[in-house]
């Protein structure tokens, strides 16, 4: 699975999880001799560690606190992977979903790139992601795809900022985020009255719906749609107030519930639905 390797897990009871058998919790933080364990304690790094140095200290604690104490989560994954979910995510360094999901290794065949995105099925273009989906769908078998969008997404802001009539900034950058350039265009043509920052909100829903709608377009996915052994899942987390959200691609809806109050001029909770042209239950 992608994402830090340094996932510093409280020590909780097992959860609940309908996609698969009760999880028992990674174990972190040390035990006394009378059996007691100890809260688990984040872990600091001197700022004056290389950048070599900081990887190797951190790779140090993940192995005595993570690793050497799962033998039975560890062991099975020695020689092979079977992961539930197929996760799309910002490369952004707030948001690794390893970590705000609390995803155990094995768990979930992760993509991250600028802006969470997935481009519409093209053969030789962007292989990198298509490939990446052929092998969890194909080969991992994978229950679940989930796209995540995160609030204050330098790729959505710089989606919305972009001037056709003007020369690239960036030499791959812009190219890549013009995977959106048509919901860009509806958000400002929907949302007019909406400041800029607001209007990127839009676009971080947006953004997810569109890949959504893209992943249909891959004929191995549309197959596992049409047959019931695949989901799809958007989700956005906002890292500035701490929640996440889910809806799931439904028909010709995909529904989500968003909370407007962070936005100065509202004061209300939203139910807001983008049709999207999916033809099978998710």
């Amino acid at each position: 699975m992608g994402g830090c390797c340094c996932c510093f897990l409280a020590h909780k009871p097992p959860r609940e999880n309908p996609m698969s058998p009760a999880r028992e919790p990674l174990i972190v933080g040390g035990s006394s001799a009378a059996g007691q364990h100890h809260p688990p304690q984040m872990v600091t790094y001197s700022e004056g560690l290389g950048a070599a140095d900081r990887l190797r200290a951190g790779f140090r604690t993940f192995k005595k606190t993570i690793y050497d104490k799962n033998p039975m989560l560890f062991g099975p994954l020695k020689s092979a992977q079977s992961p539930k979910y197929m996760v799309f995510a910002c490369s952004d360094s707030r948001v690794c979903p390893s970590v705000t999901l609390d995803l155990k290794p094995g768990e979930a065949f992760t993509v991250r790139n600028i802006a969470s995105l997935v481009p519409a099925y093209a053969q030789n273009m962007h292989s990198s992601v298509a490939s990446a989906i052929e092998f969890a769908v194909t080969i991992l078998k994978v229950k679940c795809i989930v796209v995540i969008g995160h609030s204050c997404c330098g790729g959505i802001r710089e989606l919305l900022s972009l001037q056709e009539d003007r020369p690239h900034t960036y030499h791959f950058i812009d190219n890549w985020v013009k995977i959106g350039l048509a919901i860009k265009k509806k958000v400002e043509r929907e949302h007019a009255i909406l400041s800029f920052d607001e209007k990127c909100t839009m676009l971080e829903i947006e953004a997810v719906n569109l890949s959504l709608r893209n992943l249909k377009t891959y004929p191995f996915v549309k197959d596992k749609l049409t047959n019931g052994s695949l989901k799809l899942i958007g989700a956005r987390y906002d890292f500035v107030h701490g929640t996440f959200q889910t809806w799931h691609a439904v028909r010709q809806y995909v529904r989500y519930i968003q909370e407007l109050s962070m936005w100065h001029r509202y004061s209300y909770t939203s139910v807001l639905c983008f049709k999207v042209p999916f033809g099978s239950k998710c």
